[in-house]
């Protein structure tokens, strides 16, 4: 009985896309598709056990499944002509008895396009990314809700909410069971191989938990990319992706040290590199080249270029550091992101040094997208560390220890700097064990005054915080100068308006007073709210402009924004709810789930009720998932140590903080720059509008 099971879950992994496709091309509908394929799924488990495993497992759930379909539209007494076709065609080619064997290659079989256009449909631009995933693992990949919920640590309820919100969306939108043709295959394409590589990455490299890798990921987005490379075999791109994750996964076994720590590239026993893995990249990348003979090569097939460099080379000192640099040079002309960039000066700073190296990604240092990205610091420790800068070295990688969420990548960065203290205990001492103080030490203090109520708290700690993510925590206090703190506020709030920028300069001008820096006030006193200027606060001058309300967003702006593909599902839900409340923004951020009153649309917050319409009760379900207490709204990450924050802001179920005023203001602004039409995007408070 065990076998059998075992069999049936092995089958159905193999053969469910190629099921869902051909009933999603029969009744148009990918989630009546699902269900009739796991009705066939439940036949094959009861009668299974008892007549024996068919010949050609596939081939019976295929049969069994657009019997089921058919069934279904007869007793709807829908689509008389469909009928009609469905019947004359399973007459042609009539299917056997459940109990007996299909032969290999008889009918019954999907064609190859089917499972294509279940792929495209999948990963369908009008979904968010995150419903985008789910869906492509569940019907594509054949994976439970519980099994996609483990790998990307999400409680299964949201992964099936998730995938059932997905289907409805898919079916409001009416999107067809088409293959599309010209550009528009090419931005379908390009949808399918984000989401495959977005797969891939989680496995390759989890952004959170314990462990560095996550090989069934990775095993999933190949087996999705290898797929999609025989469904479309002309497509350079597509062969690119598989070259790129072919290569990267001949690494898997030598990433990690004996206890799953993270070992650097140049670390790596090239010895454990798989052989078979890397000759398939290979092979992917000459099909790749073939493919777009003529053509200049794309971003994918540029990175497995690159990726095929590092292969190459028998050692890390054999690595063609001047090739990377020019191949990232081209990937930066092509795709001129912040990360592509990063990326490309550490192949400069390998190729001519660490010196040239730092000056790009000191030039990154202000760049908003890169202000909470780990590998940021990372990669500054890593080039300031070959300069023999160990002080500075060792307080980047704290601070990209405190940014990132992955548990074992934490504990390796924290190591790193361990071990530059231990080599040199003279220059990369704590400031604060050597007399001095540091700013974490010094915030935590000027915070933790007597006599400050709870919002001046939350208001200067924003302030605060921001200025120890972009800095570090450990940096000594000497060391907060103005030029440091006026690149914080260009990065952070350069595109904010007068107001929040002038209450972010009052609380470095407090604490700045406070703790003596500009020559003020005792260290050790409590300083005024606004001393005059000096210090770390002599860059920052006082924004001027009348408070104009704001405009709000029109009809065909709002329409655009309910349909933005991405959006995750907590922006979407609060932006919802901020236009259907008419709340402050502050007043929704301060919501709790457990205040939440779902039934009657409504919830109190700070002795004011705030109630919402439909758009949003279709949407807290999903977000809440499952959870009972804390803030409705959640930050991205589990706060470090040195920032807890208090246990009203701190969800009590994932550890995860209260989403703040300034990340919320700063992803509806990215997200609507391209409604906007001067280019500089809107503010939550337009959404009130």
């Amino acid at each position: 009985m065990a076998d059998v099971h075992r069999t049936v879950d092995v089958v159905w992994k193999l053969e469910s896309a190629k099921i869902v496709a051909a009933l999603t091309r029969m009744v148009h509908n990918v989630g009546l598709a699902e269900e009739l394929a796991q009705d066939a799924l439940v036949a094959a488990l009861e009668q299974w056990p008892t007549a024996g495993i068919p010949a050609n497992p596939g081939a019976w759930l295929t049969a069994i499944a657009k019997r089921r379909a058919v069934d279904h539209i007869r007793r709807a007494e829908l689509h008389s002509r469909k009928q009609e076709e469905l019947a004359h065609a399973l007459a042609r080619h009539p299917a056997e008895e459940p109990s007996g064997a299909w032969e290999a290659g008889e009918a019954g079989e999907p064609g190859q396009d089917d499972v294509l256009r279940l792929m495209l449909i999948s990963c369908h631009p009008v979904l968010s990314t995150e419903a985008r995933v789910a869906l492509t693992l569940r019907l594509l990949g054949g994976l439970t809700a519980e099994e996609i919920g483990r790998a990307f640590l999400t409680p299964a309820t949201a992964i099936t909410q998730r995938i059932a919100a997905a289907k409805r969306t898919l079916a409001e939108h009416g999107v067809p069971f088409d293959l599309p043709v010209g550009e528009e295959l090419a931005e379908r394409l390009a949808s399918v191989l984000e989401v495959v590589y977005l797969v891939f990455n989680e496995g390759y490299s989890a952004t959170s938990g314990e462990d560095l890798i996550r090989p069934g990921l990775c095993q999933e987005a190949l087996r999705l990319g290898r797929l999609l490379a025989e469904l479309a075999p002309d497509e350079p791109e597509v062969h690119g992706l598989v070259a790129l994750m072919e290569v990267q996964a001949s690494r898997a076994a030598a990433r990690t040290g004996p206890s799953g720590e993270p070992v650097q590239l140049h670390e790596q026993n090239r010895g454990r590199w798989d052989q078979l893995l890397i000759r398939r990249g290979f092979g992917a990348l000459l099909r790749a080249r073939t493919a777009g003979a003529g053509r200049p090569p794309g971003p994918y097939v540029l990175q497995a270029a690159i990726a095929v460099c590092h292969a190459r080379a028998r050692s890390a000192a054999d690595t063609d550091w001047a090739q990377i640099a020019t191949l990232y040079g081209a990937l930066e002309r092509l795709l001129p992101t912040p990360v592509v960039r990063l990326n490309r000066a550490v192949a400069v700073g390998m190729a001519d040094g660490p010196a040239a190296g730092l000056a790009l990604v000191d030039g990154l240092t202000a760049d908003p997208a890169l202000r909470d990205y780990h590998l940021l610091p990372s990669v500054r420790g890593d080039l300031l560390e070959r300069q023999g800068r160990a002080a500075d070295a060792r307080r980047e990688f704290e601070r990209a220890a405190a940014l990132t969420r992955n548990a074992a990548e934490r504990a390796f960065l924290e190591r790193r700097a361990e071990a530059l203290a231990a080599a040199d205990p003279a220059g990369a001492a704590d400031p604060a064990a050597a007399g001095g103080r540091t700013l974490g030490r010094a915030a935590r203090e000027f915070l933790g005054r007597d006599g400050l109520d709870a919002g001046t708290v939350r208001s200067y700690g924003q302030t605060l915080r921001r200025l120890e993510l972009s800095l570090g925590a450990g940096l000594p206090l000497a060391s907060l100068t103005a030029d440091r703190v006026a690149g914080v506020f260009a990065a952070a709030w350069g595109g904010a308006a007068p107001a929040t920028w002038n209450r972010h300069r009052a609380a470095v001008r407090s604490f700045a007073a406070w703790a003596g820096l500009d020559g003020t006030a005792d260290p050790h006193g409590d300083g005024p709210a606004d001393e005059p200027s000096g210090g770390p606060a002599a860059g920052i001058e006082r924004r001027t402009g009348r408070s104009v309300p704001a405009a709000g967003l029109s009809p065909e702006q709002l329409a655009a924004l309910w349909e933005r593909p991405g959006a995750a599902l907590r922006e979407r839900t609060l932006w919802r709810l901020l236009h259907e409340s008419r709340a402050t923004v502050a007043a929704v951020l301060a919501l709790d789930v457990q205040d939440l009153d779902l039934d009657d649309r409504r919830a109190l917050v700070r002795d004011t009720w705030v109630g919402w319409r439909a758009g949003t009760a279709r949407l807290l379900p999903e977000l809440i998932a499952g959870r009972t207490r804390g803030p409705l709204f959640l930050a991205d990450r589990r706060p470090g140590p040195a920032r807890r924050p208090g246990p009203t802001d701190l969800c009590p179920e994932t550890g995860r903080s209260r989403l703040s005023y300034e990340r919320a203001e700063y992803l509806f602004k990215r997200a609507t720059r391209g409604l906007d039409p001067d280019g500089r995007g809107y503010t939550l408070r337009q959404l009130r509008a």
